[in-house]
């Protein structure tokens, strides 16, 4: 069982898995940000991605206002992935370069267990809800249960609640949700309180999520994550602490109007 992320680092460096990393090489850099405020919401979503491309794929990393300069793009372009995960780069890019190697290994839609999910054409609110329902799907929530939501997502909010759970929100920038629900800032706290828990793979770019498994290891908890970032990284604890996954690869459904898919993992009961 893979125990962490460092685990997994260094399972890919010593070639473990396949492809050595020093044979793959990042061709284009991205440093993105973008805003979304979907209509009768009062909160502004600020986004920050690492994007490296890795011969068909993008490894993807979300990060926090002012952690990274854009001027890393030029560093970062023809180095190997090698290169880039024994640098001392910020963490943000090691996760992205452990994503692309990941994804490049094997891209989700060539998965033989993914279940690709088509999100319809639309406005960004009828895409943003159609994506969270998505992943509140792999969700088994009976009436009254609690699940925490570590990275708040109010059409998701909205999506566990209309299956009868009950939503315990943790973020580290909001204080509370669009419905009035007050936002936890205690990771721990709110996993123990629940009964089930929905991550974001955020959790990867702050570096909590290896606290996270654990707790949800230790307690015999559901673990469902939706990940824009990591998403083949997060792939790879399936069944090791994860028990579904919502994999969006870049390009994102809010950056085009037309259909785009995600890919549902689930392990077995």
């Amino acid at each position: 069982m893979t125990a962490s992320v460092a685990d997994l680092t260094s399972s890919v460096l010593d070639g473990s898995l396949g492809v050595p990393p020093a044979e793959l090489s990042v061709t284009s850099a991205f440093w993105l940000h973008h805003t979304t405020r979907l209509p009768g919401v009062d909160v502004t979503y600020r986004n920050y991605y690492v994007l490296l491309r890795v011969g068909e794929v993008f490894g993807a990393c979300s990060f926090e206002a002012g952690e990274l300069d854009p001027s890393y793009c030029a560093d970062t372009s023809g180095l190997t992935l090698d290169d880039v995960l024994r640098s001392d780069a910020a963490l943000p890019v090691r996760i992205a370069a452990l994503d692309a190697y990941l994804a490049a290994l094997e891209p989700h839609h060539a998965s033989p267990v993914a279940e690709e999910i088509v999100l319809p054409a639309g406005t960004p609110d009828v895409r943003a809800r159609a994506r969270d329902a998505a992943v509140a799907g792999l969700l088994d929530v009976a009436e009254g249960t609690k699940v925490a939501l570590i990275g708040v997502v109010n059409p998701l909010v909205d999506a566990i609640t209309a299956r009868g759970g009950v939503c315990l929100p943790c973020d580290f920038n909001l204080r509370e949700t669009a419905s009035g629900l007050p936002v936890s800032r205690d990771m721990t706290a709110v996993v123990d309180d629940a009964d089930a828990v929905v991550a974001t793979g955020m959790t990867l770019s702050n570096g909590t999520f290896d606290v996270l498994l654990d707790r949800c290891r230790e307690q015999a908890k559901s673990l469902v994550v939706y990940a824009q970032t990591g998403s083949a990284v997060i792939r790879s604890f399936l069944g090791a602490g994860v028990t579904a996954l919502s994999a969006e690869p870049f390009p994102f459904s809010q950056f085009s109007s037309r259909p785009s898919s995600l890919y549902r993992y689930r392990t077995a009961p």
